[in-house]
């Protein structure tokens, strides 16, 4: 990592003070921040087009509030842009998963509470380290594709009056309560064994008792 960074300009955030990191990108691309935010928002993206093209899979009669309750994800998504702050070094340290210079630390495997081998990155130093961080995981720790979505789409079918709690399962897809950020050598491919918290897929609705 020390030798990666011997050749970068990590200070630098302006295209014209660092061309050659912008090498390969759009034009539209003036700093660094801003498109290592777009890669962030295009990592959060991706899941939110697998949550949705999951509706082939539920059954009929419950498709309509499954999209409805994936509207609701989107909007809340649109209304934080995407999460992009996590990759972005100009956040508050309270939303950025980088040090104010950009350092990434890898924060382990799934099961493991660090990384063993202490892997970091400052993508935002040259090309090459922009390149290798892009092979770097945001991985859900309660899988998306082998629990998340599948008990979504269930707990809508079996709702039964019940009001499915999709702020749950949008914190499990789309932020940092589940999503660890991994290198390469760290991400286990493994199935997790892990399931959602039943206790948490649904929310007891506001009810108005009337003095008689």
């Amino acid at each position: 990592d020390l030798v990666h960074n011997l050749n970068g300009n990590i200070p630098a955030e302006e295209k014209g003070d660092d061309e050659k990191w912008f090498e390969g990108l759009e034009s539209r691309f003036k700093n660094k921040s801003s498109y290592m935010r777009y890669s962030c928002e295009s990592r959060i993206r991706g899941y939110m087009k697998e949550v949705s093209g999951f509706i082939s899979n539920v059954h009929p009669t419950a498709r309509d509030a499954y999209k409805r309750t994936v509207d609701l994800m989107a909007d809340k998504l649109k209304s934080v842009k995407y999460n992009g702050c996590y990759f972005d070094r100009r956040e508050e340290a309270a939303v950025r998963l980088c040090t104010a210079e950009g350092w990434f630390s890898c924060q382990g495997p799934f099961d493991r509470g660090d990384c063993a081998c202490k892997h970091s990155i400052n993508p935002y130093s040259n090309r090459e380290s922009r390149i290798v961080f892009s092979t770097w995981n945001l991985d859900h720790i309660i899988e998306k594709k082998r629990a998340v979505i599948p008990e979504l789409a269930e707990a809508v079918k079996t709702r039964d009056g019940r009001e499915v709690n999709w702020e749950y399962f949008y914190q499990l897809l789309f932020t940092v309560d589940n999503l660890k950020l991994v290198h390469i050598a760290c991400h286990k491919k493994t199935n997790h064994n892990l399931s959602c918290d039943k206790t948490k897929i649904y929310r007891k609705r506001k009810q108005n008792h009337e003095i008689s």
